[in-house]
């Protein structure tokens, strides 16, 4: 045999024998194809959404005063107190009578139309508005604890992770994962 037919079949060997590693390692299984979830505690925020809250309200108010100083209830008064007075008694006893008549009619119409203004109310309803604050809560993510093989660890997912993660080539397959410390023994 000659040399270059010894080289041949040596390349041939070891190129059938290079081809039959690659296939076995192929079927091979390389480890865990998912990470079993064992923990899932969500993350939440507080949100703070102001709103406007309004009611409608009877307010009353004092109507306006057209007589100031009472002037019509006290000449009214004055008047009714003249004429009692006059009704009593005789001769000059009547002009003192009628006077002191005037006087307290006076006084007490000034009262009546001052009570009678001061009690003189209507009412409007009016919208009052006022802010108050609604807390609720938001999930912003999950804080998620597996097992890989016999090691455990610990990664922020975006989402919720289901029973388990996909693992390729040894590794956490995290579709918008957030790694704390992912592979490592936590």
């Amino acid at each position: 045999m000659d040399k270059s037919m010894m080289l041949g079949i040596g390349l041939g060997a070891l190129g059938v024998t290079a081809g039959g590693a690659v296939a076995t390692y192929n079927l091979v299984d390389h480890g865990p194809k998912y990470a079993e979830v064992v923990a899932v505690q969500p993350l939440k925020e507080a949100v703070k959404t102001p709103r406007e809250v309004c009611k409608d309200v009877v307010v009353n108010h004092r109507a306006p005063v057209k007589d100031q100083h009472q002037i019509a209830g006290t000449v009214v008064g004055a008047l009714a107190g003249g004429l009692l007075g006059n009704q009593i008694g005789a001769g000059s006893g009547k002009k003192v009578a009628t006077l002191a008549g005037a006087a307290a009619g006076g006084y007490a119409g000034k009262k009546v139309q001052e009570n009678m203004q001061a009690n003189d109310t209507y009412s409007t309803t009016e919208t009052r508005c006022k802010t108050v604050t609604d807390t609720s809560e938001r999930v912003i993510g999950y804080d998620v604890k597996y097992r890989l093989g016999e090691q455990l660890g610990h990664v922020r997912m975006d989402h919720e992770p289901g029973e388990r993660i996909p693992v390729k080539d040894g590794r956490l397959v995290l579709t918008g994962a957030r790694s704390a410390d992912a592979g490592s023994g936590s």
